[in-house]
C-alpha cells in the first residue's frame, strides 16, 4: 500500500507539472506566425482517471489499464470565454475517440474534461471516428463533421486494413450533448476532411469536401471540392465542384483537403488546408493558405506558392512521421489567430498570428509559377524591387 501511494503521488505531481507548465513563444520566426516551445496536448495530458484504476484492491501495482497512444488533430472553438480543443485521442488499441480540453488563454494549461465525448452511433456502427471540424453555424447549432471509418465489406478475407471513409455529422448547442445526424452522402465513393461552411448559401448548407476513390489514395478525386444540400438532417450532395485541385510537382500533388472552416475577412474567405506529396521517406503533409471570393465560395482569388507551415525539429517524428495537420483554428475579436496543428499523428501544437498578418501573407505572397524558371523570375523580381527601394532611400543592397 505504501508503494501504491508513493507511486500515485509521483504520477499526480508529474501530471500537474505538465498541464500547468507555461508555454513560451519561439524566437526568430518567419514573420507570419509564432510557434510555441511546448506541445499543448500530448498523451500524457489525458487524465490519470482515464488511464489508471486507482483502487489498490483492483490494481495493487498501479498499472496503466488503458494506454493512450497519441492526442492530435483537434477541432477548435471559442466557447464561453474559453479555448476548447476537441481532440482526437487514440488509445493503444488503435481506436480513436473525441475529448474536449479547455484553456483560459489558448496557449497552455489545457485540461481535459472529466469524461470523453459521447458520440451516438448510427445503425451502421463506426469502426473508428477521428479528425472533427467544429463549425458554429448561423442556424444556431455547433456542428462537428468527422471521418467515420468502417471495414470494407467487399474486402478479401485476408485484407484487414481495407476500409470505407465517410463524413459523420453531430451537432450540439451546449458543447456537452451531441445529436447524431445521418452520414453525408456525395457522388464520391469515399470522403475525408469534410468541412461545413458557417453561413447558408442561397438558403442551403454548404460543404467543402475531399472526394477520393480509395481509403488512402485520392485516385481520380481532384482536390478540395464544394457542394450544397437542402437539409442537413438528410444530408445529400448531388454535385461536387473542385475549387482547389491537385497540381503536379507541388506540395499538394498527391492529395489535399481543407482544415477548419474558413475565416471571413473583408478581402474574402481565408482557408487553411493540408497538402500531401510522396517522397522516398513516405508521405509528407504540410499546411497552406488560400482565399476564396466572398460571394462565389468556389472561386479561389489568392493562393501563395508552397507551404505555409511544415514540420520542424521534433515535430517531424512520431507515429506517422513528417506530418503536420490542422483541423482547428480560432480567430479572436482582437484579431489574434490561434492555429492548432498536430505533428506526426502524435501531439498538438499552437502557433499564433494575426488576421492582418495572414491576409497580408495571402494577398502579397507570389503564386506558384509551376516551373523552375518561373521560381527564379519571382526571386529576381524581389531582388530588383529591393534594389530600386535602396536607390530611392540612398542605401546599399546586400
Amino acid at each position: 500500500m505504501k508503494e501504491f501511494t508513493e507511486r500515485l503521488n509521483r504520477l499526480e505531481r508529474a501530471y500537474e507539472a505538465l498541464v500547468s507548465r507555461k508555454n513560451e513563444p519561439m524566437p526568430d520566426g518567419n514573420g507570419v506566425f509564432v510557434r510555441y516551445k511546448h506541445p499543448v496536448l500530448t498523451a500524457a495530458h489525458t487524465r490519470l482517471t482515464w488511464r489508471y484504476d486507482l483502487n489498490p484492491d483492483n490494481n495493487p501495482y498501479l498499472m496503466e489499464r488503458f494506454g493512450i497512444n497519441g492526442v492530435f488533430n483537434s477541432g477548435a472553438i471559442k466557447w464561453k470565454g474559453k479555448y476548447l480543443l476537441m481532440a482526437r485521442v487514440e488509445g493503444v488499441d488503435r481506436k480513436s475517440f473525441f475529448a474536449i480540453a479547455e484553456s483560459d488563454n489558448g496557449i497552455d494549461n489545457f485540461r481535459f474534461r472529466e469524461y470523453p465525448c459521447i458520440i451516438p452511433e448510427t445503425d451502421d456502427p463506426d469502426g473508428n471516428i477521428y479528425d472533427i471540424r467544429l463549425t458554429a453555424h448561423e442556424d444556431g447549432y455547433i456542428y462537428g463533421l468527422f471521418c467515420t471509418e468502417r471495414k470494407d465489406p467487399a474486402a478479401a478475407p485476408f485484407d484487414q486494413s481495407a476500409a470505407i471513409a465517410a463524413c459523420g455529422i453531430v451537432r450540439t448547442k451546449d458543447m456537452q450533448h451531441w445529436e447524431r445526424l445521418p452520414d453525408l452522402k456525395t457522388p464520391s465513393p469515399q470522403q475525408r476532411n469534410v468541412v461545413l461552411h458557417q453561413e447558408f448559401v442561397d438558403g442551403k448548407y454548404a460543404f467543402y469536401t475531399r472526394p477520393q476513390d480509395g481509403f488512402i489514395e485520392a485516385g481520380t478525386g481532384g482536390g478540395i471540392g464544394f457542394g450544397v444540400c437542402e437539409d442537413i438532417t438528410r444530408p445529400v450532395i448531388g454535385e461536387e465542384k473542385i475549387l482547389d485541385p491537385k497540381v503536379y510537382h507541388t506540395v499538394y500533388e498527391m492529395k489535399n483537403g481543407l482544415g477548419p472552416a474558413p475565416i471571413k475577412t473583408a478581402h474574402g474567405w481565408l482557408h487553411l488546408a493540408h497538402g500531401v506529396r510522396n517522397t522516398a521517406a513516405g508521405l509528407r503533409y504540410v499546411l497552406y493558405l488560400f482565399m476564396t471570393d466572398l460571394q462565389d465560395l468556389a472561386r479561389v482569388t489568392h493562393k501563395p506558392a508552397g507551404y505555409f507551415l511544415a514540420p520542424e525539429g521534433e515535430e517531424r517524428t512520431g507515429d506517422v512521421s513528417n506530418v503536420v495537420f490542422s483541423n482547428g483554428w480560432i480567430a479572436d475579436e482582437d484579431g489574434q489567430v490561434f492555429i492548432y496543428y498536430a505533428s506526426s499523428d502524435t501531439r498538438m501544437h499552437v502557433a499564433t498570428s494575426t488576421l492582418d498578418q495572414l491576409i497580408d501573407y495571402v494577398l502579397k505572397t507570389p503564386a506558384d509559377g509551376l516551373r523552375s524558371a518561373a521560381t527564379v523570375n519571382t526571386i529576381c523580381r524581389i531582388i530588383d524591387g529591393n534594389k530600386a527601394f535602396a536607390l530611392v532611400k540612398g542605401n546599399g543592397v546586400k
